[in-house]
């Protein structure tokens, strides 16, 4: 992995009791020490493999204001991370979930880009056995489960000042909160929206086959095409790109797919990130709530289940051996 650290600084949030979250700033860079390579290589994997969602900076951001100034070299990378650390304490110890951690900034190259990656990672306990065979306890940064992360491409921000896409960021999985207080800390709002892009490509290609007038299978056909190479873009880490999607399509009348989306108001960007909930809509019907869960083949609809809309009743026919054993069992038993 070409992975090239710049500059990288680590600092600490203590919380020492419900309402005091205390700093432990460190007064130097971190060396880039094989460990430190190998710490970053695995941050830059896990996060690599998440999904993201897209945000830019308000023009108010203190952070984006400092980070342009050390940029420019009017304040060094330790200055602007312990000024940064001290940000983030004050706007996380708002919320009554806050809690300390490992905060991390390191500026590196990836592939001739240069990123700024920010994260708060936990620190965990586990045991380990020595070569004596002796158990002893140990610490370590619990990177695979990461999600307060994340990461401004610093390249593109400074190159194309009005892209939607230059910061990056996870969710997190303990609900909205996580994110908004990272949000706020950052001085960002939401940029390019992944799934309403995913979702505009699914309209197109509905609007593209009915304007063609195709028959069910010849649609559900072109709909197994898209989706074929928007997954393979997905599994290797790549962008869905409009142009090249067209290109592996075979035109329906005069118009190619590319030019179709163009001419209509779909807003689709030349590429965007694939997503993989939506785009499974395109050969799949997938519902739950109130205790069921169904998913099924789009090929069924109309074949072995039929929707009746007047009484939403869903009709199947033919269930799955397993299902039927199981529902067997249970009417033999009195249930």
């Amino acid at each position: 992995m070409s992975l090239d650290i710049d500059q990288i600084a680590l600092h600490q949030l203590v919380k020492r009791d419900e309402q005091t979250l205390e700093l432990v700033l460190r007064d130097s860079l971190l060396d880039a020490t094989p460990a430190v390579d190998e710490m970053m290589a695995e941050l830059h994997r896990v996060y690599s493999a998440k999904n993201k969602a897209y945000g830019v900076f308000e023009e108010q951001s203190e952070l984006a204001q400092a980070l342009r100034g050390c940029r420019k070299g009017e304040e060094d990378f330790l200055g602007f991370s312990r000024a940064a650390t001290a940000r983030l304490r004050d706007e996380l110890a708002k919320y009554p979930f806050a809690e300390g951690g490992i905060v991390l900034f390191c500026q590196y190259r990836y592939l001739a880009v240069e990123y700024l990656l920010v994260a708060v990672l936990n620190s965990c306990s586990s045991m380990r056995v020595n070569e004596q065979l002796d158990i002893s306890s140990t610490h370590y940064l619990d990177i695979p489960h990461a999600d307060i992360v994340a990461r401004i491409d610093l390249t593109e921000w400074e190159t194309n000042p009005e892209s939607q896409r230059y910061l990056t960021f996870l969710k997190g999985r303990v609900g909205r909160k996580v994110a908004d207080f990272f949000m706020d800390f950052l001085g960002a709002s939401a940029g390019l929206d992944t799934k309403a892009q995913n979702r505009g490509l699914l309209q197109a290609v509905d609007d593209y086959c009915a304007e063609a007038q195709l028959d069910k299978n010849e649609r559900q056909q072109y709909r197994q095409q898209v989706y074929s190479y928007c997954n393979e873009q997905l599994q290797a880490g790549e962008e869905i790109e409009v142009a090249a999607l067209s290109q592996e399509l075979p035109p329906l009348g005069e118009k190619t797919f590319h030019a179709f989306s163009q001419e209509q108001d779909y807003e689709l960007e030349e590429s965007f990130p694939a997503d993989r909930s939506t785009l499974r809509q395109l050969t799949k019907f997938a519902g739950s709530g109130g205790g069921l869960t169904i998913n099924f083949d789009a090929l069924l609809l109309g074949e072995r289940i039929f929707w009746d809309p007047t009484t939403d009743t869903l009709t199947i026919k033919g269930t799955p051996p397993n299902l039927r054993d199981q529902l067997q069992r249970r009417l033999s038993s009195g249930d």
